[in-house]
């Protein structure tokens, strides 16, 4: 056959089909046919997900003629990366391209005690927060489950955090507060934490685990019912009035809902309580009238108060509250009580920040024809 006619036809076949994010029982009826059945499929599962194979010549646990077969039907998801950026402070964030060219940004954050990795849930995002860059860019598209996943295990390639879970992992935790709101894309969530969570592959406790929401306060009690992981809520205001102006999902589901949903939140107890996020914005929210509302507010509430210097992008029309108010705010809330840790501001200097996702990708998409999403 001609070499043109050789290009062509492999241009016109199929895609692999990907077998990264399916669940086990599709994940068997799909390998079925091709002769891998029972124990076979659990073979396949930990070489994914604990041993972190991503070709299946790799797989000597499976018969040779298996992974020829399966090598020519199918693939383990990776993702492309697209760039990669490394703070001064250690933190590292990629720039994942996905096949149809969109991108999305992953962040590492090495503490001592702790690896924790920030995944994205959407291209893009709907919520138009107004301190968040990511906000400011429109949504594309839901991330599968396959894509949502595919971030993690690319991550634990590029650090060398095979096989899994081992005592000395780098990745520790998982946190669904990248790009885009976790909860309007709850089945492809699930569905990729539910396969985080399994035992005999990833090993991911629920409690190192946190999704993060601006407030869909309908899916909430389905997070909890249906995955059980760490729920955190980013509030940011204590009365209607301000959060109506800087999270616009107030709006449809104000405090008063979001609150009782927190209540009704299916794992909460003292030793699991919920995480509520409170950017500070100078002169907008950090006020002690405002710390003694927020003690006040959740006070029949199990609770932890992350208190997040406010992070600067360009354009933003915000700023950061001063250290000496966050202090203060700080002891007003410990005092009442509350664990209010103070986050220190990690990858400020590569954009990788807490809200600040989004600024590599519009500069990719404007500087790469093509690449501008549908």
């Amino acid at each position: 056959m001609p070499e043109a006619l050789t290009d062509q036809a492999k241009a016109a076949a199929p895609a692999p089909a990907q077998l990264v994010g399916l669940d086990r029982e599709t994940l068997a009826a799909t390998l079925a046919p091709h002769g891998l059945k029972g124990y076979r499929i659990g073979q396949l599962w930990q070489q994914i997900y604990r041993l972190g194979a991503n070709e299946f010549p790799a797989m000597t646990t499976i018969a040779k003629a298996a992974r020829a077969d399966l090598a020519d039907h199918f693939a383990i998801g990776r993702l492309a990366i697209e760039s990669e950026q490394i703070s001064k402070d250690g933190t590292r964030k990629w720039l994942y391209k996905l096949a149809d060219g969109s991108l999305v940004e992953t962040v590492y954050i090495p503490e001592t005690d702790r690896g924790t990795l920030c995944i994205s849930s959407q291209v893009g995002c709907t919520l138009n927060c107004r301190f968040c860059h990511t906000g400011t860019q429109r949504l594309v598209r839901n991330l599968t489950a396959e894509e949502i996943l595919g971030q993690v295990l690319t991550a634990k390639d590029a650090l060398d955090d095979w096989p899994a879970p081992r005592p000395d992992r780098k990745i520790t935790n998982i946190v669904l507060m990248g790009m885009g709101e976790p909860l309007y894309n709850f089945e492809n969530v699930k569905q990729a934490m539910l396969i985080a969570l399994d035992g005999e592959g990833l090993g991911f406790s629920r409690r190192r685990i946190t999704l993060s929401t601006a407030g869909v306060v309908p899916m909430i009690e389905r997070a909890g019912a249906e995955i059980g992981v760490n729920l955190a809520i980013s509030l940011h205001a204590t009365n209607n009035e301000i959060r109506d102006r800087i999270v616009p999902i107030n709006r449809k589901y104000p405090l008063e809902e979001l609150l009782a949903a927190c209540r009704a939140y299916p794992t909460l107890n003292n030793a699991r309580r919920i995480t509520f996020e409170y950017v500070m914005l100078r002169d907008v929210n950090d006020l002690d009238e405002h710390a003694h509302a927020l003690a006040a507010m959740l006070s029949d509430i199990p609770a932890k108060i992350n208190l997040i210097p406010f992070n600067p992008w360009p354009g933003s029309a915000f700023e950061r509250s001063t250290a000496a108010r966050i202090h203060n705010f700080a002891g007003i809330l410990m005092d009442a009580g509350y664990p209010t840790p103070v986050r220190t501001p990690r990858g400020e200097d590569i954009l990788a920040a807490c809200g600040q996702l989004k600024s590599t990708t519009e500069k990719a998409r404007r500087t790469r024809p093509g690449l501008d999403a549908a």
